[in-house]
């Protein structure tokens, strides 16, 4: 991947850059797994609003993705790297020896023409599949499942990992991408390597049109909306109304801890990504 930057002609060019690329392959993606998105504006099925400043954005095609790769013991070549608008990693179309073909998250260093295979004997290559319990201390993965078939759910975006940290009777020991430190049954499986496209991180927006092609709009203060929008709003000037920073439902901002202490997972939490 290679980033371009552009002559400060104006503005918002000086520090803007540009992925350009280079690593996609095929520039359409496989018709047979392509589906229609809708937009929801933030909104959820009654209409309400959920997720603030949200709406318009560049029309988008959800590829879907193989989170699960459960098609075991048959082995897959990797047929193109393609760019996915629906999230900052990049995907690779797999086509198995069976004729099927499905998308997966493109692992780092993972090229056209490589196999990979979903097996409790796998090698430790990236892309290939393997159950936690068959991974050696110290390994690199991704796509990982919190329950044990239901598909990868943890580090699946541009550039993130976990590492397998040691083994603990029924469990395996990860380092979250967070830094957390957890346990997960030793049957989950996970994909070995981290995922590609790890310069992502050093995009720069540069103007504010880049963030509505994205279905993003302009945030505004919580100090500048009046007091029926937000609970730190109204007052004549730059006044926080003497409240705590918080969200407009009232959860408090600044290190208020919103995990549920009930919670019955949090007994697999070893230590927390902030101690």
């Amino acid at each position: 991947m290679s980033i371009k930057e552009f002559n400060p002609t104006t503005p918002s060019r000086r520090y803007m850059t540009v992925d350009m690329k280079e690593d996609v392959t095929a520039h359409k993606p496989f018709k047979a797994l392509v589906k229609s998105k809708s937009k929801t504006g933030g909104r959820n099925n009654t209409g309400r609003i959920t997720c603030r400043f949200r709406g318009g954005g560049h029309k988008k095609a959800y590829r879907l993705i193989d989170f699960k790769r459960d098609k075991k013991e048959i082995f897959g070549k990797i047929e193109t790297i393609e760019y996915d608008p629906n999230r900052t990693s990049r995907i690779a179309l797999v086509v198995y020896t069976d004729g099927e073909r499905r998308y997966i998250i493109a692992p780092l260093g993972i090229q056209v023409g490589d196999k990979v295979v979903n097996s409790e004997n796998a090698d430790i290559k990236p892309g290939n599949v393997l159950p936690l319990k068959n991974m050696p201390d110290g390994t690199i993965i991704h796509n990982i499942e919190i329950n044990v078939g239901k598909g990868g759910q943890i580090a699946r975006s541009a550039g993130s990992f976990a590492q397998i940290m040691g083994k603990e009777g029924d469990y395996s020991i990860l380092k979250m991408p967070s830094g957390e430190l957890r346990r997960l049954r030793k049957e989950c499986c996970a994909t070995v390597g981290q995922v590609g496209n790890i310069e992502h991180e050093n995009i720069v927006i540069g103007k504010a049109g880049r963030y509505r092609w994205m279905g993003w709009k302009p945030r505004n203060r919580s100090m500048s909306m009046n007091p029926c929008d937000h609970p730190m709003g109204g007052g004549e000037g730059k006044s926080k109304s003497g409240q705590h920073p918080m969200s407009p439902t009232g959860v408090k901002s600044k290190g208020f801890r919103t995990r549920d202490k009930k919670k019955t997972t949090g007994k697999y939490i070893i230590r927390r990504r902030k101690a």
